[in-house]
């Protein structure tokens, strides 16, 4: 009798092994489904936030999709104070270096852009991958002109187009054409009249691209809300002074100096000294503002921070 309630109790307690070996067994098994679960999400999820930059680039940035108004934000937007937008895979709007009229006042107004001398029917490209936002014609100011939202953030505008070769919503890539060169609109002569924006806000072009050598300034590019005002305010006090009116003018201008971000890129035959001299910096400086040394080895290519 003891013997047989031994035997059951032993084999109770066999049963109840096999049953914690057995759930141990099956959570081991399970711990690889998790996980590949986990990764199916996440993939879902990349593929997710490729399509809707697709459809919408920058679309946690910008409030909506217009595709009636070129300044379509207004105080609809939260303007961050710094934002630094990515200028890899850039591609040249036009193969032309003449600029005509640089960003900033002109004629009493202000000109948010850079006129770069185009012959009728050169062909326009897309600058960055993007999507198309506008495509339509402004008698007495664009022409016929295109805004291309892209992924990076920037909002590019071509105006004065002879044709335009994209539709509204239209995702392009970097080099793409997307127009020819011409004269339409408030337009003197055959031009490009080409436009940076972020957020609404006017970049001026030259900060980012360096349309002579056919490059862009640096790898990416610091938006500083407001920079772009004390660039303009700089022109105008530098204009004063050359003028003989300095005294308070002349500050207002050494102070906008000092705000604007300036970078270099380095060509053949530059040196730290030759830098620091075109810069108004000392070597010291510029070597503790990019991490090197006096004894660094200057990279063809390499882009400094000089400000």
């Amino acid at each position: 009798m003891i013997l047989k309630r031994i035997r059951t109790v032993a084999m109770a307690a066999l049963a109840l092994v096999s049953v914690q070996v057995s759930g141990q067994d099956l959570l081991a098994r399970q711990a690889p489904i998790d996980r590949k679960l986990k990764a199916v999400d996440s993939l879902a999820l990349i593929r997710q936030i490729k399509v809707e930059q697709s459809v919408y680039p920058a679309y946690s940035l910008y409030p909506n999709w217009n595709n009636d108004r070129v300044h379509a934000y207004g105080n609809t937007v939260s303007v961050p104070d710094s934002f630094r937008i990515d200028l890899t895979g850039f591609y040249m709007p036009t193969h032309q270096t003449k600029i005509t009229s640089k960003c900033g006042p002109r004629w009493r107004r202000m000109h948010n852009g850079l006129d770069i001398k185009v012959y009728i029917g050169d062909t326009i490209r897309a600058a960055f991958d993007g999507r198309v936002r506008m495509v339509k014609y402004e008698r007495r100011g664009y022409g016929k002109y295109v805004v291309i939202r892209h992924d990076n953030g920037l909002e590019t505008v071509y105006g004065h187009l002879s044709k335009q070769i994209v539709k509204e919503d239209e995702y392009v890539k970097a080099g793409d054409p997307i127009g020819l060169g011409g004269n339409t609109g408030r337009s003197t002569g055959s031009h490009l009249h080409f436009e940076t924006r972020f957020l609404g806000e006017v970049i001026n072009p030259e900060f980012i691209f360096d349309f002579p050598n056919q490059d862009i300034v640096a790898d990416s590019y610091l938006f500083i809300r407001g920079a772009n005002r004390y660039a303009n305010q700089r022109t105008r006090a530098l204009a004063a002074v050359r003028s003989g009116k300095k005294g308070a003018v002349a500050a207002v201008a050494e102070e906008a100096d000092e705000s604007a971000i300036r970078y270099h890129k380095i060509k053949k035959g530059d040196t730290l000294g030759s830098i620091s001299r075109k810069y108004r910096i000392s070597i010291d400086r510029l070597c503790r503002l990019n991490g090197i040394k006096r004894t660094t080895t200057l990279r063809i290519g390499q882009v400094l921070k000089c400000s």
